[in-house]
């Protein structure tokens, strides 16, 4: 809850205790301090609220949550200060390249502080310390804590990182500074350090306490990982809700981020009941009840904790209660068996993360663009199960039981990556590479990293944008499934010529290009073009698809559905022979996770279909008919039993050699099948 200046003395608080029960919630975090302070501070230049008074809402509801059994969390914000603050600490202020102090657009008289000044590392230390000694907290949390987007260009800071880095402060007129890979690692480790100083100041008070600055949906790419590791035993991933036209499934992918760059942390996903977007601000805003419904639970079936958050105690418009209610309830219905087991999936998408551009910690979506989100829109619609493995941690222990790693916009993966998945293909991995996967960017001397492991070799520089593009297949290769009746599909805006090796196959060759225009020119004059798919196996059993064009990129952007198809047909032949761990057959657009260990296995299907699906907030959610799931079960397995979590039924179980078979008969919004059996060393 985010109190406003208005709120203390004004809002029902026997509503928000009320609604503690009834979503079953464990935890509350509560604004307590740092722009404004809701509970009788004693710190010099700590604004109070105007409506304080002799009261102390913070305290209140504490003792509330305490008596429901609840953890607490102490809420601060350090973005800004009042102009009394900033009179007196010049020093604390943000500065433009001109040095003036950097006024907040949205309220005057306001002022942004500077990250890297002893207002943060000092002044919020005192805020935080005092907090933890008057309140049974458990925790503070830090929110906009990195407070201005771009660089602070205060004499200090300007002083501090010219000592330890010989550099002066870049500036944005000039993205091609040499100090901006300079600045970009400094950074990176102030903001880690400050995390330190936090959680040591509150631990230093009271030894189980810690202080977890939020993070957004980049998690700690923007940080140093060895300086952080052992500060967030959990994180809390603020990414509200969905910006503008982001997919439906955008929480569920943050889940997956997430695990797959901290494999076992615990994270709570911060979701608002408002509306979200980065650019337009409606703060006091309900978000549709079917499109936060779906927020939360897509993000919960893939790790993220529900954790919903209301900008203002008091409330302008109800209508996002019962969807809470909704969603958290569904959470109690699968959580016991859920946190139980162990996210599992048999393809895995590399997250190389890093975006364009000499600042990446100004990117906020945290993602590689248009080239991540067809991948994952792609195997979304084909029913394909994947998680995320970070280029951070890629290693041969990351990529256990993962049969087929996919490769989208990669450049330049380094030699230690490249040699670890040169070992999953030896081990009997297979790798599907789009396009500029592991390309080195040399003018004139192009190459691929995994040329040799993906059997090709690339002739020519990258070509694009291109129009009229087709690409022609031969009918009998197992790629070419679902294109009969065609003799050419579309191909890409960007291509890449190679060459396949001799032990390769070309499942798919480009036609030479032709015009566009005049009408009566548009036709092929040859057929005999560069291959385009190319395929391979290797004596490991290990299987390989090259795609030497933007397939994902100009899927995201055109949705050719031939596109989407030949992806999954890439990912479905890299698997080989044996059965997919799990596979589900029904209409619609569905999510899945999974779960696993030892003799049981939860899978989870979220009903993602709506009109809107690809683009906008979801106004409805559509029942989807009957659905069939079939899980791979250890060979000689017995007894398979299933429990549908939601329905709060049992389901018949139909074993056939190591596949058993459920039958789901309607999808709401979310199923969780929670399937258990024997096995030779097992008695129940």
């Amino acid at each position: 809850m985010t109190f406003t200046d208005d709120d203390p003395g004004s809002f029902d608080i026997d509503l928000w205790v009320d609604l503690m029960r009834r979503t079953q919630s464990n935890a509350l975090c509560i604004s307590a301090g740092g722009y404004m302070a809701f509970y009788p501070t004693k710190i010099p230049f700590h604004h109070r609220s105007a409506h304080l008074g002799d009261t102390d809402p913070f305290g209140e509801l504490i003792a509330h949550a305490k008596r429901l059994g609840m953890v607490v969390m102490a809420r601060v914000d350090p973005h800004a200060i009042h102009a009394d603050a900033a009179a007196a600490h010049p020093e604390w202020l943000a500065r433009d390249e001109h040095g003036d102090p950097v006024e907040h657009s949205s309220m005057l008289g306001v002022y942004w502080t500077d990250p890297f000044s002893t207002y943060l590392s000092e002044h919020i230390t005192a805020i935080a310390q005092e907090i933890t000694a008057e309140y049974d907290v458990d925790a503070l949390f830090a929110n906009r804590w990195e407070t201005v987007r771009g660089v602070s260009y205060s004499e200090p800071v300007a002083a501090r990182f010219r000592t330890e880095t010989g550099f002066e402060l870049p500036r944005f007129d000039n993205l091609d500074d040499p100090a901006w890979p300079a600045y970009n690692t400094w950074r990176a480790k102030a903001f880690s350090e400050l995390v330190g100083i936090w959680d040591d100041a509150v631990q230093a008070v009271k030894p189980h306490v810690r202080f977890l600055p939020n993070r957004g949906p980049q998690i700690t790419r923007d940080l140093v990982r060895e300086k952080i590791e052992d500060r967030y035993p959990m994180f809390v991933i603020d990414k509200q809700g969905r910006w503008g036209a982001e997919p439906v499934w955008t929480s569920g992918r943050i889940g997956k981020r997430t695990a797959g760059l901290w494999p076992g942390k615990p994270m709570a996903l911060l979701s608002s009941v408002g509306t979200e977007d980065h650019v337009l601000r409606w703060k006091d805003s309900v978000t549709d009840p079917h499109e936060l419904k779906t927020y939360l639970v897509d993000g919960f079936i893939h790790g993220g904790r529900p954790w919903f958050c209301k900008f203002k105690a008091e409330l302008f418009d109800n209508r996002w209660i019962e969807p809470v209610v909704e969603a958290f309830e569904l959470h109690a219905r699968c959580e016991t068996v859920l946190e139980g087991l162990e996210p599992t999936a048999e393809v895995a998408v590399l997250d190389a993360g890093a975006p364009d551009g000499p600042t990446p910690w100004h990117k906020a979506t945290g993602h590689t663009g248009d080239h991540e989100d067809g991948i994952y829109q792609a195997l979304l619609e084909a029913r394909i199960p994947f998680t995320y493995v970070s280029d951070q941690i890629l290693s041969a222990e990351a990529l256990e039981g993962i049969r087929v790693l996919v490769l989208g916009s990669t450049r330049e993966l380094g030699d230690e990556q490249l040699g670890v998945i040169e070992e999953f293909v030896t081990a009997g991995g297979s790798v599907v590479a789009c396009f500029d996967a592991t390309l080195n960017s040399a003018p004139g001397q192009p190459q691929l990293g995994l040329g040799n492991t993906l059997g090709v070799e690339v002739v020519s520089d990258e070509r694009g944008p291109v129009k009229n593009n087709y690409i022609t297949f031969s009918p009998e290769h197992p790629l070419a499934t679902g294109f009969e009746g065609a003799q050419r599909i579309v191909g890409g805006t960007k291509t890449l010529e190679v060459k396949a090796g001799p032990a390769a196959d070309v499942a798919f060759r480009f036609i030479p290009d032709y015009p566009d225009l005049p009408m009566e020119e548009v036709y092929p004059r040859r057929y005999d073009g560069a291959p385009a798919v190319v395929t391979s196996q290797h004596p490991s059993g290990g299987r390989a698809v090259y795609i030497g064009f933007n397939i994902a990129e100009i899927y995201w952007q055109a949705l050719q559905s031939d596109h989407g198809r030949l992806l999954a047909n890439s990912v479905r032949w890299a698997m080989g022979e044996d059965p997919a761990l799990v596979e589900v057959d029904g209409p619609g657009l569905v999510d899945i996770a999974v779960r696993h260990r030892g003799d049981q296995s939860a899978v989870s299907l979220v009903n993602l279909h709506t009109p809107a699906a690809m683009r906008g907030q979801r106004h409805e959610i559509i029942p989807l008919p009957p659905q069939q799931l079939r899980l791979r079960v250890p060979s000689g397995a017995t007894g398979a039993q299933a429990h549908l979590l939601v329905a709060g039924i049992t389901a018949e179980v139909t074993m056939e050699g190591q596949l058993a078979t459920v039958e789901i008969p309607q999808l709401d919004l979310l199923e969780t099948v929670h399937i258990t059996w024997n096995t030779a060393d097992s008695s129940t």
